[in-house]
């Protein structure tokens, strides 16, 4: 009896002399692997205009979400057919979630997107169309920054000629122009817009040419509803004579550091976050998405010194009516367009 107590008296001596370990902790989960998503582009993504800012957009939600994603993209993707091929390659690959950043992609979304249930399609176009349960649809209130835009070129425009180049002709486009009008016209009732339709998404050597024309004609003014910064070039190459240019989509004073007084600006990375995050949580339905002045899809960019307080002031408190709902000057009457415009 008294051997087996020193035997254990032993044992917890040396246990207690042992270095204390900690106890082992369980397995850390696995972590999550990044969410796959994909952009597509129907033009090059190049330095300024929708596909440009759509770009920044990705870029964007990469450096919010660093690495709980994993983007891709593909541009040049105008064709009806190829974008049916490159949506349906992308969900095959495993992409989670695909952006199609044109309304061009639409037809293609609603083909491909019944086949990929597990992957949620966001598509920029009509808000009101019924679409597949995986598929939502997003756009911008582009006339917004149009309307603002056009109340600069009342102040701004000396002549009260102005000169708008825009690619295809489409509804969109159409109210676009109707907004820069509206906004005009709030400030110089009597200014007259020379409206090109290039008919093509993407030519920057028409867009050059056009704008020349237009200054040529006598307009003191250039906008436009493109995607490059060819006519800003073509305005500030012109600036000594004072013509002067709004741009859209994109910030064009890079381009034109002289001659650019504004650009109406379309900002995409919040949007794209929250609809990353969603999708991580599961939470993800389709909810068509309007992004306005409200939301901060648009915006107004830094003006230029020569835009006088005076402007600036009246512009900002009408930006901030629309933010706050109290505005509504730039939705089209059901008559259409205030006013005839000459086109080319």
């Amino acid at each position: 009896m008294q051997r087996d107590r020193r035997r254990l008296l032993r044992s917890l001596a040396a246990g207690c002399a042992a270095p204390c370990l900690p106890a082992p902790r369980a397995a850390a989960a696995p972590a999550r692997p990044p969410l796959p998503i994909a952009f597509v582009y129907a033009t090059p993504i190049g330095t300024a205009g929708w596909t440009y800012q759509h770009h920044m957009g990705r870029l964007g939600l990469e450096v919010r979400l660093g690495a709980a994603v994993q983007t891709r993209f593909v541009e040049s993707v105008a064709e009806e057919a190829e974008a049916e091929r490159v949506l349906r390659a992308l969900a095959v690959q495993g992409q989670r979630l695909v952006f199609a950043t044109s309304e061009a992609h639409r037809a293609a979304v609603l083909r491909v997107a019944p086949a990929f249930p597990q992957v949620a399609f966001e598509s920029v176009g009509d808000t009101r169309e019924a679409l597949p349960p995986n598929v939502s649809a997003y756009t911008a209130r582009a006339e917004q920054g149009r309307y603002l835009a056009g109340c600069v070129a009342g102040w701004m425009s000396r002549s009260g000629r102005i000169g708008h180049i825009a690619g295809l002709q489409n509804p969109q486009s159409q109210q676009a122009l109707d907004a820069f009008i509206r906004g005009l016209r709030s400030v110089n009732p009597k200014a007259q817009v020379q409206a090109i339709w290039l008919h093509t998404p993407f030519n920057p050597a028409k867009e050059r040419e056009a704008a020349e024309r237009l200054v040529r004609d006598g307009v003191d003014l250039l906008t436009q509803y493109l995607g490059t910064s060819a006519v800003a070039e073509v305005a500030e190459a012109h600036a000594a004579r004072g013509v002067r240019c709004i741009g859209d989509q994109s910030d064009l004073r890079p381009f034109a550091p002289v001659a650019h007084l504004t650009s109406s600006t379309l900002h995409w990375g919040d949007r794209y976050t929250a609809v990353a995050r969603a999708v991580i949580a599961g939470k993800w339905t389709p909810r068509p998405f309007v992004g306005g002045v409200r939301e901060r899809v648009v915006r107004l960019a830094a003006y230029s010194t020569e835009v006088p307080k005076e402007a600036q002031r009246q512009v900002n408190d009408t930006e901030r009516a629309m933010a706050a709902g109290r505005s509504t000057s730039h939705v089209a009457p059901r008559s259409g367009m205030t006013g005839p415009v000459s086109r080319h």
